[in-house]
């Protein structure tokens, strides 16, 4: 029998991997076995034992392709003497799991190259002297008991082609595992036109500028959420929700100076001469109150425990009805100046708030500003006048 055609279909079988990885692991086993085979009533054989042994290639985790030898002496079943019987095929195997994992159940399917031989006379049928081809289709497991010890089940039907036989074979075997790590190049990067760090399949904003910060889908950041990316805010930190330019920064509508947001006076005429609010005429202090509250760390919170103290402002403004209030905020030096004035700012407008809220001062009466660190009274250089820096004044104020 020529064996040489069943080993070189293994060999090209071997040879034809999927793309290669950065890294995969590929396996060697060594599979010997002992089955019991059904020869088809046709083939004239008894039901026979059967010996053999594989070699299987597992070049990807859930694929294999195996080259196997089996044979057997098989009694006639209607005539007197036996038959040899040997095969050569080469199986293509899906397992339903790694091979780190204990159970591997797997489909096969293959084709080899059968011998029937004979040593009785007699009319001819299809169990006598003849090759033939075999198909064949196979379902079974592999069971590892160590990294290199497995024991294998298989079940497998047969087709002679040649006379449209039907055989049937059930096997039990150990295997003998070699296995090796296989280095090869490494997956190649995904597109990224704009070079921002997100692939182009998941960029939804093509194009951005080098160098700038962008985030998970490859937008350009927005720190204050004004709808103008950081690289082109020309005016960071804008309090939420106020209207802005081109540029990042907020608009001033009558162009007196004072951003809409805090302009107690829009659409001032032209050139007209404006305090703080954006109001004409000249906003004149008359008295400044500095509160003594205090507030938890980074933050604007404030404690309806100190509306006393916050009373004697709105107790003020109420024996003065014609005055109103700057509530200023300021903070010490360390930190970012842009984050102390947001955080001044923010609470300026908690004690504004506190005001026209349980205390019932008109708001129109009340604004708030946040200064930073931009009007200390003691050093920042030591503790003590840090703290005096951190400070609260209400600034009662008369328009001249």
């Amino acid at each position: 029998m020529n064996i040489m055609r069943p080993v070189a279909l293994a060999a090209l079988a071997t040879s034809l991997t999927t793309p290669a990885l950065a890294e995969r692991q590929e396996t060697i086993y060594i599979n010997p076995f002992a089955g019991y085979q059904l020869f088809d009533d046709k083939r004239d054989l008894s039901e026979s034992g059967t010996f053999g042994v594989g070699l299987e290639y597992r070049f990807r985790p859930n694929w294999a392709v195996e080259a196997v030898y089996s044979r057997a002496d098989a009694d006639r079943k209607y005539v007197s003497g036996d038959s040899d019987f040997e095969e050569v095929r080469v199986d293509g195997t899906y397992y339903f799991a790694g091979p780190e994992s204990a159970w591997n159940p797997y489909v096969s399917l293959g084709a080899g190259h059968a011998d029937f031989g004979s040593d009785a006379s007699g009319p001819y049928t299809a169990g006598s002297n003849h090759d033939e081809t075999r198909v064949n289709v196979g379902t079974g497991f592999r069971y590892h008991v160590t990294d290199g010890l497995s024991i294998r089940g298989d079940l497998r039907e047969f087709h002679g082609i040649d006379e449209s036989t039907f055989d049937t074979m059930v096997s039990l075997g150990v295997s003998w595992a070699f296995t090796r790590t296989v280095a090869g190049p490494a997956p190649k990067a995904p597109a990224d036109a704009d070079n921002d760090g997100v692939p182009d399949t998941r960029d939804q904003c093509p194009g951005t500028p080098a160098g700038v910060s962008v985030d998970s889908n490859g937008c350009e950041l927005d720190g204050d959420n004004d709808g103008v990316a950081d690289s082109r805010d020309e005016c960071p930190n804008t309090p939420a929700g106020a209207e802005v330019n081109s540029r990042g920064c907020e608009l001033d509508s009558d162009n007196d100076g004072v951003v809409n947001s805090q302009d107690q006076c829009p659409n001032t005429t032209a050139g007209a001469k404006v305090d703080a609010e954006g109001c004409e005429g000249v906003t004149e202090t008359v008295e400044t109150i500095e509160l003594r509250v205090q507030f938890p760390t980074n933050s604007s919170v404030i404690n309806a425990a100190y509306d006393e103290e916050i009373r004697r402002v709105a107790d003020f403004m109420a024996e003065y009805p014609e005055t109103t209030v700057e509530i200023a905020g300021h903070t010490d030096s360390p930190g970012k100046a842009s984050y102390n004035e947001f955080l001044s700012q923010r609470r300026a407008e908690a004690v504004a708030g506190r005001l026209t809220g349980p205390l019932g001062i008109d708001p129109a009466r009340v604004s708030a500003v946040g200064y930073g660190e931009a009007e200390p009274i003691a050093s920042n250089d030591t503790p003590a006048g840090r703290a005096q820096n951190r400070r609260v004044e209400a600034r009662i104020q008369v328009r001249r």
